[in-house]
């Protein structure tokens, strides 16, 4: 190789380099940005009373534990549901209904329902429940974020239960176990940090929902955890608190804007330090 070709190779890998060194450095500026602000401005409404009484009327002193309460509620039914509702679909995609034609055109729709803006599903809840019982809930609310979060688990545990290799099934099948062992006892622990992770991928996005649950869960100013009625949301009362003119509702919508990036921080973490797979070397 001549000379003239070595030096043109090893420029191009080093603009390569500087490139994407360039790329990364401006991503994460950005995300350092809004990370420093949501810090700086919420760090200031971080205090006991925020965390112990509920949203207050404009001029008055107050937190935001009703609504942090409710959207517990509502994050954590939205995701059991969409879990069981997730996982249960790819199984059959990927075991009993492989060979289906409802296989390709589930997996079709499922890609249009990951793609939907959020606020679309919300007056689709609205339309075909709220309408119907002539009020908004929490469990409207837990509706309309199912829809959203089961589209991301069945997109994850379909490509992870894809990657669990056929010899693993063969050899099951040659021993003569039956299918259902065969998912329960090989494919869902091979998957498992899969699914975790699509689970982790759900919840942060819909902790942050506001659209949808403007539309089924509505807001409650006061203490209520009655899923029937309408019941209050952190990502809802951040939206309104932050659209408002009171400077004292400016400081509570920073506040619970960085306790919900904190939460989806912490969670991440957690989770991936209590599920992460150890590797034991013989």
């Amino acid at each position: 190789m001549s000379n003239y070709l070595l030096a043109k190779r090893m420029l191009k890998n080093t603009l390569s380099k500087f490139l994407a060194l360039i790329s990364a450095v401006f991503a994460l500026s950005f995300l350092a940005w809004i990370l420093g602000t949501l810090i700086r401005r919420g760090i200031v409404g971080f205090n006991l009373k925020t965390f112990t009484e509920i949203t207050p009327p404009p001029g008055s002193s107050g937190g935001l534990i009703n609504a942090i309460v409710g959207s517990y509620m509502i994050v954590t039914i939205a995701t059991f549901f969409a879990v069981i509702i997730g996982v249960f679909a790819v199984i059959f995609l990927c075991v009993y209904g492989r060979n289906s034609f409802l296989t390709p055109m589930t997996r079709f729709i499922n890609d249009i329902l990951l793609s939907a803006p959020s606020v679309i599903l919300g007056l689709f809840v609205y339309t075909v429940y709220v309408v119907k019982v002539g009020h908004f809930s929490g469990w409207a609310g837990v509706m309309a974020l199912t829809i959203i979060a089961v589209p991301i688990i069945i997109r994850t545990t379909d490509n992870v239960f894809n990657l669990v290799p056929n010899e693993l099934r063969e050899a099951a099948y040659a021993l003569g176990a039956p299918q259902w062992k065969i998912v329960w006892k090989i494919i869902l622990p091979i998957a498992k940090s899969g699914i975790i992770t699509g689970v982790i991928l759900s919840v942060a996005r819909i902790s942050g929902e506001t659209a949808p649950l403007l539309f089924t869960a509505l807001n409650n100013q006061f203490w209520s955890v009655d899923m029937n009625k309408p019941i209050a949301s952190l990502p809802v009362v951040i939206f309104q608190y932050a659209m408002s003119p009171y400077n004292d509702w400016h400081e509570l919508a920073w506040a619970g804007a960085l306790f919900l990036t904190l939460f989806v921080f912490l969670l991440n973490i957690s989770v991936r330090i209590l599920f992460r797979q150890k590797i034991v070397l013989h």
